[in-house]
């Protein structure tokens, strides 16, 4: 561990213009109607991510399809990688034409054991400033945990149950092509949400391993269907259960009664919780 709280404080900028066809792209692939998307049009919340793609060379990929550790993030030992939850706050819009920078910071590295064994955290802070704004539009802190290899006698925690009472309901059957989408507007090439051998053998999960980050998308995506004129303040999901490809899912929410919040939920086939999330509304 202190070789690798060596990484924080390491910071790396990029840059990259706002442009409309993944916008398109990302609406068609969560099933709303083509529409023009002319320049100053505001990017959705969470949709950022179709931007500042990871764009390491193939010889850099890692066995996970991920960038070989060691580079901006830190060279943890462990094998297993998800996207463990986020927290958002959104000062300015972000619209397509827009020209964006985006600075990112490891802000945190800890590690700790679970009943699964170890567990390494990684937090990077991600601020995105538009057209040389001094100020950034949009302040995320991304949460990554690294995990040990699976094994036979590992104990998953209990799974929760969701919340009682949702206002807002969408079920959804995630397969194999929703997935590989948006592993392609991401450019994320992490094999669990593709490569069934990978995933399955090599992970020991029982299918494709829906992305936190599109379940996240569909929670704030179910909030602008029914609240099409909401504007997002903030934003925070934490991932509590995998979600696999060829089950069902769903999207749920309840507003608050002074409407100035609406708390967000993902379930699985079962029922379970797995992901938790609130949006604060301006």
């Amino acid at each position: 561990m202190d070789d690798l709280s060596a990484w924080i404080g390491r910071s790396e900028t990029v840059r990259d213009p706002i442009g409309a066809t993944p916008v398109r792209a990302l609406a068609a692939t969560l099933d709303h109607p083509a529409a023009e998307v002319p320049d100053g049009s505001v990017l959705p919340p969470l949709w950022h991510w179709l931007y500042f793609l990871p764009l390491h060379r193939q010889s850099a990929i890692g066995p996970d399809g991920h960038a070989k550790r060691g580079g901006f993030l830190p060279p943890v030992p462990l094998p297993r990688r998800m996207w463990a939850g986020s927290q958002f706050e959104w000062h300015a819009p972000i619209r397509v034409g827009d020209a964006v920078e985006r600075t990112s910071t490891i802000a945190r590295v800890s590690a700790k054991s679970g009943r699964t064994g170890e567990l390494v955290f990684v937090t990077v802070r991600h601020d995105l400033r538009c057209n040389g704004a001094a100020e950034p539009a949009l302040v995320e802190h991304h949460d990554i945990v690294y995990r040990g290899p699976k094994r036979p006698d590992d104990v998953e925690p209990p799974p929760q149950s969701p919340p009682a009472g949702a206002a807002w309901h969408r079920e959804l059957l995630p397969d194999d092509v929703l997935l590989f989408r948006y592993s392609a507007l991401t450019f994320n090439g992490h094999r669990i949400h593709y490569d069934r051998r990978y995933v399955t053998e090599v992970e020991g999960y029982p299918g494709l391993i829906v992305h936190g980050p599109l379940i996240a998308t569909l929670l704030l995506d179910l909030l602008r269907r029914e609240q099409p004129a909401a504007q997002v303040a903030s934003f925070r999901f934490k991932a509590l259960r995998p979600t696999f490809d060829g089950r069902p899912m769903a999207v749920h929410g309840l507003p608050a009664a002074d409407g100035c919040s609406v708390r967000l939920w993902a379930t699985d086939h079962e029922g379970w919780l797995t992901m938790d999330a609130e949006a604060q509304l301006c």
